[in-house]
């Protein structure tokens, strides 16, 4: 790993505390990181498939209240440059660096928002004084101390390097690795769970039964369920908007009297 791909990573683990903090240009989101990672490594087909593996994880997740989760992305950037170009040792560094790193940003979210309790009370301070300038300068200093959450423990495991996948190995207890191994097969079944709370399932299990058929019996592939999804879902708009093409409109006539145009 060279010298730049360190720092170009470094700074990508803060840009997405900034992009989550601001614009929401989709850089915060799981796989858009690890492909931006696996770019910068040269390999972003490998940052995808770790975007995608942790993105499954993090479904239905989200910062409700001053809650803290799991931070997915920073732990992209650490497996994706850890792996060492290998996509057989994806499963392996999830299980050894990847969970226990989002797991450790759970933390340090914690440690950032303390932090920024202290520039909030340095706006506060500015505020009376009418200086604009002084207030952005401050709110920019939790930008910073934010993104410094992520972007240290991405330093220091980079600075490492994929060595570290190699000691953990050695040293962690076989049962601990098979609980981790377990662990990274679970979440993806948690994170669907999670999502399926949120989703109007009530008027439509019918199409998640289908769906759990296509998958679980015929092996269907997710872009054929998908498209198979896309022409249902077609159809019944087409349907419905030709239901309420024929629905008569019910009007009134001067005298008060009900009609049907």
């Amino acid at each position: 790993m060279t010298t730049i791909q360190i720092i170009l990573l470094t700074l990508l683990s803060g840009l997405i505390m900034i992009d989550f903090m601001s614009a929401h240009l989709t850089v915060c989101n799981t796989i858009t990181t690890g492909i931006v990672a696996g770019v910068i490594m040269g390999n972003p087909t490998l940052g995808l498939i770790v975007g995608a593996t942790l993105q499954s994880y993090a479904l239905g997740l989200n910062y409700f209240g001053g809650a803290s989760i799991p931070n997915y992305q920073v732990a992209s950037i650490i497996v994706v440059a850890l792996c060492g170009g290998n996509l057989a040792n994806v499963p392996e560094t999830i299980a050894l660096i990847g969970i226990p790193v989002a797991a450790l940003t759970v933390q340090l979210d914690v440690v950032g928002r303390v932090l920024n309790s202290f520039w909030q009370h340095q706006v506060d301070a500015v505020v009376p004084t009418g200086n604009i300038h002084q207030i952005m300068l401050r709110n920019a200093g939790g930008f910073l101390t934010w993104s410094l959450t992520r972007m240290i423990p991405v330093l220091i495991c980079l600075l490492i390097g994929p060595s570290l996948v190699e000691q953990l190995n050695q040293i962690m207890p076989v049962w601990l690795l098979n609980g981790l191994s377990i662990a990274s097969g679970v979440f993806p079944a948690i994170g669907f769970t999670i999502l399926l709370k949120y989703m109007p399932l009530k008027g439509n299990i019918q199409y998640l039964i289908l769906g759990f058929i296509l998958a679980a019996c015929f092996n269907a592939s997710t872009i054929a369920v998908a498209a198979i999804g896309l022409a249902i879902a077609l159809f019944v708009y087409s349907l419905d908007k030709n239901n309420k093409k024929l629905q008569p409109e019910i009007g009134f006539n001067e005298e008060g009297d009900n009609y049907d145009e």
